[in-house]
Order: C-alpha cells, then sequence, then structure tokens
C-alpha cells in the first residue's frame, strides 16, 4: 500500500492504482467553464464533438465545442434537467428533475416524453439514465427535485419512495426494478451488462445487483461505501474500474474487488463525471459552477452499448 500524491491531483492509496496508469495521463485538470450554479449530467457527444450538460438551478442545458473550445446554451428552460445519456440510436436521454420525467431528444430537435409516471402516479423527479443494449433505459428516481424550489418545484411524493425503474424499449412500460433506497443517485452497467451499481448519496455507499435475463434485479449489496462523503453518478473504465463522483472528496477510484485504490484530487464538490473524446479517454468532471477535464491513459467503457444478437 502506498500513500502518494502526484502533482497535487492523483491520490494513490493503491499500487493497484499505479500499476493500471490511472496516474499517467495529465498532470492538471483543464477548466473548460465556470459559471453554472450546479453543474451536473455531462454527456459527450461523439458526432458533434461536444459535451452537453445541466445546470440545474438556472433551468438550463449547456454545451461546449471541442474543436472551437466555445460554450454555449444547448437549451433553455430545460425542465431543470440532471442527467443526461445517449441511446442506441445516438439520441439524448434527459432525466428532467423539474418536469419529474424522462425525454428523449429526436435527431430533429423534438422531445419524446418517456416516463412520467409509474402506476398512475406521477415520478419524483428523475436524476440518471443508463441504456442497456436491449434498448431499455434505466432510472434512478428520488426526492431531490421537490424537496425545495432549488433545483424544480417543491411537491409531495405522489409514489412516497425513491426507486430504480425500467422502461421496456418495446411497450414503453415503466416498471419497478430496485426499491429500499434513501436518495438513489447514478446507476451504470458493467461492460457485460449482467450487474448494474446504483449509487445511494443519502446512505453514503454504492449498491450493486445482478441482472437476471427476464430484466429484473437480485436484492442487491453494498460494493462501496464512503460514510464521510455522498456518492452521485458512476462510470467504469474498460479495465473494470469504477470511478465515483463523490462531492466534497474529489472523484474515486474502485478495483472490480471494491478496493478505493485512487482519488482524483479537484478544487470543487464534485456532483458527476463522464468518459469522451475521440478516444474515449478525455474525462469530463462536473463540479459545483464548473466543468474540468482530464485527458487519462485508462479509457472509459462503450459510449453507446453494442446490440445483442
Amino acid at each position: 500500500m502506498s500513500d502518494d500524491i502526484l502533482f497535487g491531483l492523483y491520490e494513490i492509496l493503491d499500487d493497484r492504482f499505479r500499476a493500471g496508469k490511472c496516474a499517467n495521463g495529465d498532470v492538471r485538470l483543464e477548466k473548460l467553464h465556470g459559471d453554472c450554479r450546479w453543474a451536473e449530467g455531462p454527456v459527450y457527444l461523439p458526432a458533434w464533438r461536444q459535451l452537453i450538460w445541466s445546470d440545474i438551478p438556472n433551468d438550463r442545458m449547456l454545451r461546449w465545442d471541442e474543436v472551437t473550445g466555445t460554450v454555449g446554451v444547448f437549451r433553455s428552460p430545460a425542465g431543470h434537467s440532471n442527467g443526461n445519456t445517449l441511446d442506441r440510436e445516438g439520441r439524448l436521454i434527459s432525466c428532467e428533475q423539474g418536469n419529474r420525467r424522462v425525454t428523449r431528444t429526436e435527431h430533429d430537435g423534438s422531445i419524446t416524453v418517456l416516463a412520467e409516471r409509474y402506476r398512475g402516479k406521477r415520478l419524483n423527479s428523475p436524476n440518471d439514465a443508463v441504456v442497456r443494449s436491449d434498448g431499455s433505459i434505466w432510472f434512478s428516481d428520488p426526492d431531490f427535485g421537490i424537496t425545495s424550489d432549488y433545483e424544480g418545484h417543491r411537491a409531495v411524493s405522489e409514489i412516497g419512495a425513491c426507486n430504480v425503474y425500467r422502461i421496456d424499449p418495446g411497450s414503453g412500460e415503466v416498471r419497478l426494478v430496485a426499491d429500499g433506497f434513501t436518495g438513489p443517485n447514478g446507476l451504470v452497467f458493467s461492460l457485460d451488462e449482467r450487474q448494474l451499481f446504483v449509487s445511494d448519496s443519502r446512505a453514503g455507499h454504492i449498491r450493486v445487483f445482478d441482472v437476471r435475463d427476464d430484466g429484473t434485479l437480485s436484492d442487491g449489496k453494498v460494493f462501496a461505501e464512503a460514510p464521510d462523503s455522498s456518492f452521485d453518478n458512476i462510470r467504469f473504465d474498460d479495465g473494470g474500474r469504477l470511478w465515483a463522483a463523490a462531492f466534497g472528496d474529489g472523484v474515486h477510484c474502485y478495483d472490480p474487488d471494491g478496493t478505493l485504490i485512487g482519488r482524483l484530487l479537484v478544487p470543487e464538490p464534485v456532483s458527476n463525471l463522464t468518459f469522451g473524446g475521440p478516444k474515449n479517454n478525455r474525462l469530463f468532471i462536473t463540479a459545483t459552477t464548473s466543468v474540468y477535464s482530464l485527458v487519462m491513459a485508462v479509457t472509459g467503457t462503450h459510449r453507446v452499448a453494442p446490440g445483442r444478437p
């Protein structure tokens, strides 16, 4: 075990962080933008070489152009959007906290509502979404957007719980797949899609579930804990390491066995992260007012899950 900090950026807690070349990238964070109120939900669009993210309290989505370095407004108002991702056709999937729904932006710019109710009751405030290779969309639904008017609109939960749901790619049915959370937040599939990882911000841990052939989940178990921090969204690199936004504790990196092996030290509380860039080895980090990036020696997993035979 080692306890080193390189360049004031990489904190090495285990030799596996060094051996995996997790600290072999840029020697500093690059600040791309710094005029947000609370930045969240970054997603990289490879066809346009742009990053889109949410500025939730300001009710807007912004975009950064990788070629020119310019930043502009992508959508405003934006339904107090939070998490964003891409589906298998490269369309933008957004979790709109204020509108309490999950939407898809079509290639012509129109918006399709994918989910806004479960068993006739309005969703709380969808937070993050991930697309599986079968086209199903899985999303977390905490109450963050209805507890006050800061990130949405104050309201009483109709469902009375904070859950994770699945949208069927054929019927569009919204199905409950996991409950028992206090604040479900980021979610991501393992590379083989046999496991689903879900962070619970209020509980300070990340749970992992086995995915059955019929799309249902096992009971789940705790994969990692951060009792002194708060997890937000999570992403895998292609070496099987899990990278987690840990709010005031930077970005955590976990070995596949659940060991915390290193951290990225970020000057602001971290909300979200995603891999992008032409080689998918540029880590984008949203942190309070700012968006940072870091070109790394590790590579993220597939941007859009490949189809199955």
